[in-house]
């Protein structure tokens, strides 16, 4: 496969502009109809790019913020995580104790918090409105952003729990759930996704440089259980290329999780970078889904160091600069 590239100054110089163009930007409140700030729109040449608000970890992260972060970088739809729950005041987790060894007292201790809070976790699930997360969806659908899948990663919570979350991913018009890959998650999460007529969708680590790994277990469990496939992740851990994997499981996929990695023969091996310094054929990857015009949307995963003169909510617009200027 052809890999089309971008020289590292023409990759630089939009990125400057980018971040230039931040400090432009007046802050205008999401919470309206968006008027007076041009909608955003991150689909180049037919390819839907997106990111998970997951990116934006290391900042303040309300929905409020994502919102100016997104309409920063002008994406227009997302994986939405963790940011709902804490936006609508979830109970928040114990914070575990700051000592190398915990004894036996302390560790009972923080086990009996944690539970208290699972359970005040679940009365809260319970008993929230939806019209809650109507409001957030108008939210960003009044800033031009879709809230395409909802990353709740319910599968270790109760059914009533599992339903709420997909109430909730349909309240906010989202496509289906997202959770971690594990083969529990995949049979217990599938025919949740298929009573509400839905989608259960399972990231993937570096599980695929595991010996005798398959994807087909996703698939096999129901025609609701789809692969959300990390491009990054998987060349990272097994050097190969991600495109085998999308070609053949193409009508399987609708979310692909995009990050630029070294290989696992480099050193560092399997590393996180900055877009444009890895290894990741993240240009091969694009390209295959702007010829083929397959339905599936590209997110970026920020995970590299983010250096100390910037931020998230600017180096996630650097990858997405990065990626239009490949599509166009």
């Amino acid at each position: 496969m052809k890999k089309k590239t971008i020289s590292r100054r023409r990759f630089l110089g939009t990125a400057a502009t980018a971040a230039a163009a931040f400090t432009a930007i007046p802050v205008i409140s999401s919470c309206g109809s968006g008027s007076g700030r041009k909608k955003p729109n991150s689909k180049v040449a037919g390819v839907q790019l997106g990111c998970t608000t997951y990116s934006y970890r290391s900042m303040p992260h309300k929905v409020d913020d994502v919102i100016e972060y997104l309409l920063f970088a002008g994406i227009n739809s997302i994986e939405l995580r963790h940011v709902a729950e804490e936006d609508l005041g979830i109970p928040a987790m114990p914070q575990r104790p700051m000592v190398q060894e915990m004894s036996d007292e302390l560790r009972a201790e923080f086990a009996r918090q944690m539970d208290e809070v699972r359970e005040a976790q679940r009365q809260w699930r319970l008993s929230l409105p939806m019209s809650r997360y109507e409001d957030m969806r108008k939210k960003f659908n009044n800033a031009g952003i879709d809230v395409y899948i909802s990353k709740f990663a319910p599968s270790s919570w109760s059914d009533e729990e599992i339903d709420y979350a997909y109430t909730a991913a349909r309240t906010l018009g989202s496509i289906g759930i997202t959770d971690e890959y594990s083969e529990t998650a995949i049979h217990r999460l599938s025919k949740f996704a298929e009573k509400h007529n839905s989608l259960a969708m399972f990231h993937t680590h570096g599980q695929p440089a595991e010996p005798g790994f398959s994807f087909d277990p996703i698939f096999a469990a129901s025609p609701a259980s789809y692969l959300n496939l990390d491009a990054g992740h998987y060349y990272g851990a097994t050097g190969l290329h991600p495109n085998e994997v999308i070609i053949k499981y193409h009508d399987r996929i609708r979310s692909i999780h995009i990050k630029d990695k070294t290989g696992p023969d480099s050193t560092p091996a399997n590393a996180n970078t900055p877009f444009g310094e890895g290894e990741t054929p993240i240009a091969d990857v694009l390209l295959l889904l702007k010829k083929e015009k397959w339905p599936i949307q590209v997110d970026i995963e920020l995970e590299y160091q983010i250096p100390d003169d910037s931020d998230a909510a600017k180096e996630v617009a650097k990858c997405i600069e990065y990626m239009r200027n490949i599509l166009e």
